[in-house]
């Protein structure tokens, strides 16, 4: 086989500053992206998770049961919402096992995309599934700033809590 004549043109421009600081560049945002969504975005969903727990009666109401990390339907957009923290009380026998809370975690901002829809006005999805939701809060996990229009809508409704940094490591 033969080699190309325009192969030691193409690796010279790979190699010049500009050519290579595009491509470091291009390969070091890419790289950004895949470590938040493959390592710190989990384990910040993680962390929430155990807040949850260890949080106890004075944010949920009760003392949580079980945490844990889900789905859950979403009828209006006939999809699934992700669900990085959910919050049941203990088993009570004879009794529809309530959900606390419902939560989504986010490094940066972007709960305006989930998770007020988990909370939205209409069907209840977990209602069908024999869970009893009336006193459901939304909470939202934040390890940047909420913004403004979340924080609005969060003081205008009870079932809106937001956690930042500042309660999670506290």
């Amino acid at each position: 086989m033969k080699a190309s004549p325009s192969l030691p043109s193409l690796i010279q421009r790979a190699l010049s500053s500009r050519g290579y600081a595009q491509q470091s560049s291009a390969r070091l945002l890419r790289s950004q992206v895949t470590f938040l969504s493959q390592v710190v975005g989990p384990h910040f969903e993680a962390v929430c998770r155990d807040w949850a727990r260890s949080s106890g009666a004075q944010v949920f109401g009760t003392v949580p049961g079980d945490v844990v990390a889900g789905v859950v339907p979403d009828p209006l957009r006939r999809s699934q919402i992700q669900v990085d923290a959910a919050v049941f009380a203990p088993d009570e026998p004879g009794r529809p096992r309530r959900v606390l809370s419902l939560g989504c975690g986010q490094v940066g901002q972007g709960h305006e995309s989930r998770s007020p829809r988990a909370a939205a006005p209409g069907p209840r999805p977990l209602a069908v599934k024999e869970y009893d939701t009336e006193q459901t809060r939304l909470t939202c996990y934040s390890g940047a700033r909420f913004d403004s229009e979340l924080v609005d809508r969060a003081a205008g409704d009870p079932t809106i809590q937001l956690i930042g940094l500042e309660e999670l490591y506290d």
